[in-house]
């Protein structure tokens, strides 16, 4: 579990600061967005894809603090 927790954040993680860095960049750099289909396609996350983004990068970083720090049963 711990390690699956690392890597979900760790991805979450990396596709939201890639998803900050397209949005930033008005969409230059189009292969980072993996999260663009996740803030496309959700009505209420239109116009907001820069705050979901950041949103998703802290919960990615905060599930892999939780998982570095979880006690291996």
């Amino acid at each position: 579990m711990k390690g699956f927790l690392e890597g979900l954040g760790a991805l979450l993680l990396v596709s939201g600061v890639a998803g900050v860095i397209r949005e930033l960049t008005d969409g230059w750099f189009r292969f980072l967005g993996l999260t663009r289909f996740l803030t496309e396609n959700v009505w209420f996350l239109q116009g907001r894809e820069l705050f979901a983004n950041i949103v998703i990068a802290v919960l990615g970083l905060v599930l892999a603090i939780a998982g570095s720090r979880r006690a291996e049963a």
